[in-house]
């Protein structure tokens, strides 16, 4: 794939390419927004509502977008989030999402919902920066094994999904069929699948082994059998947020979920600002949901993420030409990235100040006040 490829596309045009490439089962799979849609919408259209302040008159005819993540040099400060299944997307499934990410020398996430193991993705993109997103179980000597198994694997974290205390009703009372046949082998480690892929029977399964309604505990135990360090997904709440900097957790992720699964929760970038607030710089912040273009990096960098991740761009990409495909879509976002800093005033990524970014209120706010304090050019105070 070419760079020069890469730079007149957007990720809306690969969207739109990667939808009539798809299966209609794997288009509903991937982009299905949960309940209302509410808040799947407002993560995209939430980043409008930021506005840049930039810096002119700087140097900046040479960019660097590369980024440190939990001691990992990264090319830019774009990773790939944990999605499931990938092989419906594409034969080559995640080991393919793995090469992509690692021939832009950035991270992947891995689910544990993936469709290979984490030994294969591992084998696939030898050199690349790998984090484990591992579910709670009931048995903890499962979670033991996994552990020791991502550690041996060489992946650089373990990630926790705190904001799904409950599988979808759907896993339990609702079969699907899906268009390819396949195992979960992140899951049934030490026994065989009950049942294929969303049948009754595997949800019932999956409903014995998981511990659905996790604790702080369950992440005390996981920190503290692992030599890795421990990303908590799905911290919506600053409060939330500064117990698990007490708890000696080292990265803060950002989500919603992309929607799936609480509707009406505010947009992750609207929260982003409180959350490192409360953090204060005793981990990094990262933060997913809504990112389609550069632009919506730069934002997201300025109210103080350390880096950004996508879930449904990565599969687009997927879906469209592979490892290739997944390598173009960072591509966009990294052209994108550098020319939007190169507005900006930018030359690197520590330029990126908070200073940079405000919210539309601001403006609301002040003509608000402006248009109170002044009737026919007199300055009017309130009797309030």
């Amino acid at each position: 794939m070419s760079e020069v490829h890469s730079k007149g596309t957007s990720l809306t045009e690969l969207e739109k390419a990667a939808g009539e490439k798809m299966s209609s089962f794997a288009r509903g799979y991937y982009s299905h927004p949960g309940e209302g849609g509410q808040t799947y919408r407002d993560n995209c259209q939430a980043f409008k509502r930021y506005r840049l302040i930039p810096r002119n008159l700087r140097d900046v005819n040479i960019r660097d977008t590369s980024v440190t993540v939990l001691g990992s040099r990264l090319d830019l400060p774009v990773a790939i989030a944990p999605t499931a299944v990938h092989k419906v997307a594409h034969p080559d499934a995640e080991a393919a999402t793995a090469k992509g990410a690692a021939s832009m020398n950035t991270l992947m996430a891995l689910s544990s919902w993936s469709s290979q193991s984490l030994e294969q993705v591992a084998e696939a993109a030898p050199r690349g920066v790998r984090w484990f997103y591992m579910l709670f179980y009931r048995d903890r000597g499962r979670m033991k094994r996994l552990l020791e198994r991502a550690e041996r694997a060489g992946y650089a974290a373990i990630v926790l999904t705190v904001d799904q205390p409950l599988f979808p009703d759907s896993i339990r009372r609702k079969p699907a069929s899906f268009p390819v046949q396949f195992s979960l082998p992140n899951v049934w480690i030490d026994d065989d699948q009950p049942g294929p892929l969303g049948s009754m029977e595997h949800g019932a399964g999956l409903a014995k082994i998981a511990k659905e309604a996790a604790t702080w505990e369950d992440v005390k135990w996981i920190k503290n059998n692992t030599r890795l360090p421990v990303v908590l997904k799905g911290i919506l709440s600053a409060e939330d947020a500064r117990i698990a900097v007490d708890l000696g957790v080292a990265g803060i992720y950002v989500s919603n979920h992309g929607g799936r699964q609480q509707d009406g929760v505010p947009a992750t970038i609207d929260v982003l600002p409180d959350i490192v607030g409360a953090v204060g710089g005793e981990a990094e912040v990262y933060l997913d949901g809504g990112v389609r273009t550069g632009t919506d990096v730069l934002k997201a960098l300025a109210l103080g993420a350390r880096c950004v991740f996508i879930g449904r761009p990565a599969l687009w990409g997927l879906a469209l030409n592979g490892a290739e495909g997944v390598e173009e879509v960072l591509q966009v976002l990294k052209h994108e990235l550098s020319i939007a800093m190169a507005r900006a005033g930018c030359a690197k990524i520590s330029d990126i100040e908070p200073s940079l970014v405000v919210h539309e209120s601001y403006y609301l706010y002040r003509q608000l006040l402006n248009h109170a304090g002044k009737v026919n050019n007199k300055i009017v105070t309130s009797k309030y």
